[in-house]
């Protein structure tokens, strides 16, 4: 059993919703990363995803680009993502997940970026933008199981019956599921018509179901605990580093998290 699946059974066996949190490496710098991590470990986060900056992301939205951008001009590049996946995994216990746009995989090598994903630490890869109907020639998935690794599948309010069937073949570990149609972003308001929307998806995946966009406080976390397995905590956490001096920045994370338990 992999750590990310004796993590979900935990989950299961208190009978919680889990909470992911995100984080864009080096935003605002890699140390910052790297203690930010720490404090969401030390919180009782159950997941982790670090995001590899790139410079054309598709589904991020003002917020997590801003950070990506930050990032890119301090400088941050791929070996600075494994060498913080490569330091976090010996220092804090839950799973971590890499999120990273495809180009950046393709760039980087498919099996090379698994292998190294694997090596340092890291339980699962998410790439929204990797289309499994290109998996013949990406191999992708493959190098994902090869190496271990789960492959995180994201799946959006307007995915057809025949999409979800095929990610439903291929996903492990736990599905990603959209919020809303678009880009990521804190929200007050969940949409209404998401309980029907993941009522529609338990008739195809069996596995736990993870949902983002748009979560950032108590209340959502408290309408999805009866509904989902794992609730994504993203943007609302670069907002608070976007508007925190670094000095306060820990411990405004740390309240932060706190006012979202249930």
């Amino acid at each position: 059993m992999t750590k990310l699946e004796i993590k979900l059974k935990q989950i299961k066996n208190v009978n919680k919703i889990g909470l992911m949190t995100h984080v864009v490496i080096g935003y605002p710098t890699l140390e910052i990363t790297i203690n930010i991590v720490k404090t969401m470990a030390e919180k009782g986060v159950d997941f982790v995803e670090l995001q590899i900056p790139f410079s054309d992301p598709l589904a991020d939205g003002p917020t997590i680009m801003r950070a990506s951008e930050r990032s890119l001009e301090n400088g941050t590049k791929v070996k600075d993502a494994f060498k913080a996946m490569e330091y976090l995994s010996s220092h804090v216990s839950i799973p971590l997940l890499f999120m990273a746009y495809y180009n950046t995989v393709f760039k980087y090598g498919v099996e090379k970026f698994c292998r190294d994903s694997q090596s340092t630490g890291a339980s699962g890869l998410i790439v929204p933008d990797m289309s499994i109907d290109e998996e013949n020639e990406e191999h992708f998935l493959a190098s994902c199981r090869k190496y271990k690794l789960h492959n995180i599948q994201v799946i959006s309010p307007v995915s057809t019956d025949d999409r979800l069937k095929k990610n439903s073949a291929v996903a492990n570990g736990f599905i990603y599921c959209t919020a809303r149609q678009g880009i990521t972003g804190a929200s007050d308001q969940l949409d209404p018509n998401l309980t029907s929307y993941l009522q529609r998806l338990r008739k195809y995946f069996s596995i736990p179901i993870a949902v983002g966009f748009g979560i950032s406080k108590k209340e959502h976390i408290k309408m999805l605990a009866p509904i989902v397995d794992i609730a994504v905590v993203g943007s609302a956490i670069i907002d608070i580093i976007h508007s925190s001096r670094r000095d306060n920045l820990e411990r405004k994370i740390s309240d932060f998290l706190d006012n979202l338990k249930v």
